[in-house]
């Protein structure tokens, strides 16, 4: 006579978790009216990958699962054929099926947490199928190509560059400089991604935000522009751009979180203060806003187009090797003058530089976070520039007084940390 198993409650667990995925997953499903499976079924199936993972574990063995995938298969594709439905094929469902089935397995095998995870989102994909294929259909031609750039960019090109230093003082890692390419292109990207589908209509202050992702110099020139053509938009104008700039500030503080952790607590001191004083300045332009209607669009070159990355690959590897050797023949005065004349013009290629400079231990903290604040100081001062020359007077005024309270901020911090307080 067989022995008996003892009771597991970790057993019972994994079931009552695998039948739980089952019902979020058919819940989802009774909204369908076309679907051949549902609430009860899904319950049923994610037990039953549960029962398949458990035989299978105790016979060391595949067959049960794949008998157990082959059933539920079959079963619902037969559903599917017994009773068409012109206007729904049934491929959705029965993937879900068969992901539910999967996922009831991985609950007994021990991946409890990822499978919970996956089932939230399985059902997220689900539930937001018109919302899913409406932002498909409204990507342009330009847009996948972007998608698919950043494809190559992270997924081709980065994974056969070599992880390891080359050149003068070992500064150049492919890698390294490639990973910030990506890196950069991403956020560029993401925000880019976040402007075209927010639109216009949402007004200025998504525009100043997601423009600042994606480009804050691009952001700054389309409307100094707009604010010389139409002289009484130029509180919005001054709105859009202070915002852009100020989350410039914000951006180059989350890619230190991302590439170096380590120095951004010393660079909070830097950051906190211009931030505090910048959204000071935004609220005075806020107050002083009435115009009203749509903002505009800046129009962003494409964040992902190996061009553009390829030339800010070139631009990170040169400012990286020019900071390792000014850092080393001039001390840190030498650092200095680099972080001022480069952020002029770029700020993520002399932050990207500190960066990696302080995570290689070839630059001191203290040193990487003035060169940081320092480049972020002088890109707002070209851009305010920028503003004034093309906006004219009636702009340059109102963005003087934010750019010059966020750039304030940044010298505040600068000052605290020159003085070693």
């Amino acid at each position: 006579m067989p022995s008996t198993v003892p009771f597991d409650p970790e057993q019972v667990e994994a079931f009552l978790i695998a039948i739980g995925i089952g019902l979020l997953i058919g819940l989802e499903r009774e909204r369908v009216p076309s679907a051949r499976a549902g609430l009860r079924t899904f319950g049923l199936v994610a037990m039953l990958g549960a029962l398949t993972g458990l035989l299978g574990q105790h016979l060391q063995s595949i067959v049960p699962f794949a008998i157990g995938m082959s059933i539920v298969g079959l079963m619902i594709i037969a559903a599917y054929l017994r009773h068409p439905d012109p206007t729904d094929p049934g491929t959705t469902s029965v993937a879900a099926l068969m992901v539910c089935y999967c996922l009831g397995v991985a609950v007994w095998l021990g991946y409890t947490t990822i499978a919970v995870m996956l089932a939230v989102a399985t059902t997220i994909l689900l539930y937001f199928k018109a919302q899913l294929r409406g932002l498909a259909t409204r990507l342009q031609a330009k847009d996948w190509i972007s998608i698919l750039q950043f494809s190559v960019l992270s997924l081709v090109i980065l994974p056969i560059l070599p992880n390891q230093e080359y050149g003068p003082y070992d500064a150049l890692n492919p890698y390294q400089v490639w990973w910030m390419v990506v890196l950069i292109s991403g956020v560029s990207l993401a925000g880019y991604a976040a402007l075209q589908l927010v639109g216009a209509k949402h007004g200025a202050a998504f525009v100043g935000i997601f423009g600042g992702l994606a480009s804050s110099t691009a952001t700054t020139l389309v409307y100094a522009r707009n604010a010389r053509e139409t002289p009484s938009l130029s509180s919005m104008a001054a709105l859009v751009i202070v915002l852009a700039n100020l989350v410039m500030v914000v951006r180059v503080s989350i890619i230190a979180a991302l590439v170096a952790p380590g120095l951004l607590r010393a660079l909070m001191v830097v950051v906190i203060p211009a931030l505090i004083l910048g959204l000071l300045a935004l609220l005075w332009n806020w107050r002083r806003l009435s115009e009203s209607g749509d903002a505009v669009l800046p129009q962003t070159s494409n964040p992902t187009e190996l061009r553009t990355a390829l030339g800010f690959g070139a631009l990170y590897a040169v400012v990286l090797f020019c900071a390792a050797w000014l850092s080393d023949y001039a001390g840190t005065s030498g650092m200095y003058v680099l972080a001022v004349v480069s952020g002029f013009t770029d700020i993520d290629a002399i932050a990207l530089s500190s960066m990696r400079l302080f995570n290689l231990e070839r630059l001191e903290l203290q040193t990487a976070v003035i060169s940081i604040g320092l480049g972020m100081a002088a890109n707002l001062s070209f851009k305010t520039i920028m503003a004034v020359g093309i906006g004219g007077r009636a702009l340059g005024l109102k963005v003087l007084a934010g750019m010059g309270a966020v750039a304030i901020g940044l010298m505040l911090g600068i000052g605290w940390h020159v003085l070693g307080l």
